[in-house]
């Protein structure tokens, strides 16, 4: 999610031993994940009177290109650094990073962590090389005007994807899309319906499957939501996508818990009450998005970098705060038995809405990143799926193709 922020440079001074510190690290990462390092830094100084952090914070795309070319180049990035879910496949196996099994003995702490989660940070020696700081149970948010004050309910119309889709036929009796893009069904399926053993778009082998029974799925469902014209046709974090999230001119959007904090704090925050949220169609756990800490191997400080990692994705206090604050979901159990699991959230109309998290979090099962899943996302998503919901491709011919494509590209890794 790229928020357009500034690049802002912080020295976190804290306290005076602090100040003292014989050891400065930096911290590079992206709002708002940066902010519990900045408001409690002296915490961490408590226990660390011996290290200074510096955080460096770049928009979310910023950030990955810059590490991106750090990690080619071997210079340049922090000693501790931020990855989405979304690049940690492509990332972490180009190599680049310190093996926290070897190093440290990362993987004594797995239990601490969901499984899936602790799982995505291994790289393809089974080592691990990053943490997880955050997840995202995928879940369904809604608009109630659009659903119970019409006399709908969710368990119902999240029954199968036909069920979504019959609600969305009568939704624009009433002049209202479904979704913001039909695209949204079609990764909401790819995503979140992957089949045991196999990541997103590849086989234990690494051979693409993008021709198989999923993806298909995925593409003729939002073929369908095009042709019957149940979408706005206008795609996530546009305007028009900022817009119908505050005037609720569409009815759904799926995403992971961490909207829930984005829309209360900056996107939509005079909608409080006005939202609902429900587990994704045909009873499915599937993650979306998540963050991840790890170590370049350029760092000179990697026992300090590993402290703070530690810290930020193992106390259970600091990793409260930062769910209260920010809505990024904890991946530590540690966290699943605190009392604000079970209070009501009023700006999502008073559900408990983290007891269904938690179940979800709980219950995702664990999908293999791959170092080409960037390769094939960039082709199915914004090549093959267009090319079905905008031209009419015939689907199972547009995958074929892209599965050639996707081949093709694999031979430069």
């Amino acid at each position: 999610m790229e928020l357009k922020k500034l690049s802002l440079a912080l020295l976190l001074v804290g306290t005076t031993a602090a100040a003292q510190a014989a050891t400065t690290i930096r911290y590079d990462c992206w709002p708002n994940h940066d902010k519990t390092a900045v408001d409690k830094i002296d915490e961490f100084y408590a226990a660390n009177p011996d290290i200074k952090v510096e955080v460096l914070s770049n928009n979310w795309v910023d950030h990955h290109n810059k590490l991106t070319t750090a990690l080619a180049t071997g210079d340049g990035a922090g000693d501790l650094v931020c990855i989405d879910v979304e690049k940690i496949g492509a990332i972490v196996n180009q190599g680049g990073f310190t093996d926290l099994t070897s190093a440290f003995g990362a993987d004594k702490d797995a239990d601490k962590f969901v499984d899936f989660a602790f799982a995505q940070g291994k790289g393809t020696d089974g080592n691990v090389y990053a943490l997880p700081l955050n997840i995202g149970p995928g879940v369904m948010y809604y608009r109630r005007e659009h659903m119970q004050d019409l006399g709908f309910k969710p368990e119902e119309v999240t029954k199968d994807w036909d069920a979504l889709i019959d609600w969305g036929v009568e939704l624009k009796k009433k002049g209202v899309p479904l979704v913001g893009h039909a695209g949204s069904i079609a990764q909401t399926i790819i995503n979140t319906e992957v089949e045991e053993g196999n990541s997103i778009y590849f086989d234990a082998d690494d051979k693409p499957i993008v021709t198989s029974e999923r993806f298909v799925k995925a593409f003729t469902y939002a073929q369908k939501a095009r042709e019957l014209g149940l979408d706005g046709r206008f795609g996530d974090w546009s305007s028009e996508w900022f817009e119908g999230l505050k005037q609720g001119s569409f009815a759904i959007q799926f995403s992971g818990a961490w909207l829930a904090g984005f829309l209360e704090s900056w996107i939509a925050p005079d909608t409080a009450g006005k939202w609902g949220v429900e587990g994704l169609p045909a009873g499915f756990y599937g993650s979306w998005g998540g963050t991840f800490l790890a170590i370049p191997a350029q760092s000179e400080n990697k026992e300090a970098a590993y402290k703070l990692a530690q810290w930020l994705t193992q106390d259970r206090d600091i990793v409260l705060y930062e769910f209260d604050t920010n809505a990024a979901f904890p991946a530590l159990r540690a966290t699943f038995d605190a009392p604000m699991f079970d209070e009501e959230m009023a700006f999502l109309g008073g559900q408990q809405a983290r007891l269904l998290w938690k179940d979800i979090a709980e219950n995702i099962p664990s999908v293999k990143p791959s170092k080409a899943d960037n390769i094939a996302r960039a082709i199915i998503l914004e090549q093959a799926l267009p090319s079905v919901v905008e031209e009419g491709k015939d689907v199972k011919v547009a995958l074929a193709e892209a599965e050639k494509l996707i081949v093709r590209r694999m031979r430069n890794l």
